[in-house]
């Protein structure tokens, strides 16, 4: 197998942290077991290598058709590499679905902010498909949660458009910027809450902007009434 290659005629400490990765692998599926624990494995190496590591899992995920459970705290890792993801808080499953569902269709709080950026904000369901957020009122698609109910709205940073003011639903100003190489990443103050925007415009700081949402991308959620409520498991 290639990650054999020009390895097999030296000592472990002369071995880079991919290349000892890539044996302790090589040694760990020679048997060809029907189920692969792998812990954290490459929570030790930089990023490149990381990422060149994680393609090479994925390869002999599907070429040799064993079963990979992967444990990781890193969750872009796990949106890269799952076809079916398990969130977990506290010892209690949150939430198990493939990861555009985890990703999505977040079913608490936690797990929105645990994959991904999410911004999470108390909200009022007025009615099916109508909620108050901002000191505003907007249209989702979340219907069953009663009315006037106190609920989490959780939008994600890419789903928010920023237009010209007075053309969205609420107005906002930019007070930080970062250019993150794909995009940029904004905060925009609005009503008191400070907005995590991901955008490829560029909005500079102490601009003025106007806050629109697509009501498919602003996800209800149940509020928890209790901490015994944040991390309950999940109806089998």
């Amino acid at each position: 197998m290639s990650i054999w290659k020009d390895t097999g005629d030296r000592s472990p400490d002369s071995l880079s942290g991919g290349q000892q990765q890539r044996i302790a692998i090589a040694r760990a599926i020679v048997n060809e077991p029907k189920v692969l624990l792998l812990d954290e494995p490459l929570g030790a190496l930089d990023l490149k290598l990381r990422q060149d590591m994680q393609y090479e899992l994925i390869r002999l995920k599907n070429e040799l058709g064993i079963t990979f459970v992967y444990v990781t705290h890193d969750q872009e890792e796990a949106l890269t590499m799952s076809d079916t993801i398990v969130v977990m808080n506290q010892g209690y499953i949150q939430q198990i679905g493939t990861p555009e569902d985890i990703y999505n269709e977040p079913q608490n709080a936690f797990v929105a902010d645990f994959i991904g950026d999410s911004n999470i904000i108390a909200a009022t369901m007025l009615e099916d498909k109508v909620v108050r957020m901002l000191g505003a009122v907007w249209k989702c698609v979340d219907v069953g949660f009663g009315h006037n109910r106190p609920v989490d709205a959780v939008i994600r940073p890419e789903d928010i458009d920023l237009v010209k003011p007075g053309e969205g639903v609420i107005d906002g100003i930019v007070i930080n910027l970062i250019f993150k190489g794909v995009h940029y990443e904004m905060e925009v103050l609005a009503n008191n809450y400070e907005l995590l925007v991901h955008s490829t415009d560029m909005f500079p700081v102490g601009t003025e902007v106007g806050i629109k949402v697509d009501p498919f991308d602003i996800q209800i959620m149940k509020k928890p009434e209790s901490e015994d409520e944040e991390a309950p498991a999940v109806e089998e």
